[in-house]
């Protein structure tokens, strides 16, 4: 098995579940309403446990570093693998719950597909994330409908909402040069598979939300965060996030 094309895949999960973890959390306390601003902070808690997760295997069985020091402690942005989707500010409550609806379908299309990985620490434990990640999907559905058919301002910002987070959305599925390993491996059946069914699953819901979904032409896609080049705003956030962790980075907690 490719040890590379699997940190690869690992990294980038991981990392993309740590800042869009981070960025929900931004909500807490300043939610629209108390059930969403607790819904959000709830969302927030699963991902970064699930970063930790995916950091476990990647240092436990590929020899990476310990969790919080590759979560806190790598010195330039460019070693992030996470996408730019994740990266984008929470913006209004429009913009949060689109991108919440868009990422969270992504993952739960991967990890269900991942369930029957060859790479066994990966298929447990996407059997047991999917289940957390189906109340995501639960609750962002239900918003999107609610929003999508409410007042004509409402339906009017969600679907401005969409236009603007498509390009990036689309970018989750940016392939590695690794990836063919994956897939002759039967680690993970790739990228495009994934997106194949993730646009199955989102079409239906957008539609049944009075929405469209958004044609978005392939040179418009965001990609490059998967090799490192990120968003004008990965590097604020990343000083935000570690500021109390590299105060001292030998100190227990």
């Amino acid at each position: 098995m490719n040890n590379e094309a699997l940190k690869d895949l690992l990294y980038k999960m991981a990392d993309d579940a740590l800042i869009i973890g981070h960025r929900n959390s931004e909500w807490t306390g300043i939610g629209p309403m108390l059930e969403e601003d607790l819904a959000f902070s709830s969302m927030a808690q699963d991902k970064i446990g699930h970063a930790k997760a995916l950091y476990q295997i990647l240092h436990e069985i590929l020899g990476e570093p310990e969790p919080d020091k590759v979560a806190f402690l790598r010195e330039d942005e460019k070693l992030f693998k996470c996408c730019q989707f994740v990266e984008l500010p929470i913006g209004e409550y429009d913009f949060s719950l689109v991108r919440q609806f868009l990422f969270d379908h992504a993952e739960a299309v991967r990890y269900d597909m991942l369930t029957g990985s060859s790479f066994q620490p990966l298929a447990q434990l996407a059997k047991k994330v999917k289940g957390e990640i189906k109340y995501h999907t639960m609750h962002a559905d239900t918003f999107l409908k609610q929003l999508g058919h409410g007042t004509e301002e409402s339906h009017a910002r969600m679907q401005s909402a969409l236009n603007y987070a498509m390009p990036y959305a689309l970018g989750v599925f940016e392939k590695s040069e690794l990836e063919n390993d994956l897939i002759s491996q039967q680690v993970f059946a790739g990228e495009d598979a994934a997106k194949k069914l993730w646009l199955e699953k989102i079409t239906p819901v957008i539609e049944a939300a009075g929405l469209q979904l958004p044609k978005v032409a392939d040179d418009k896609i965001v990609y490059g965060g998967r090799k490192g080049f990120h968003s004008e705003y990965l590097k604020s956030l990343l000083d935000e996030m570690c500021e109390v962790v590299r105060t001292d980075p030998e100190a227990e907690w």
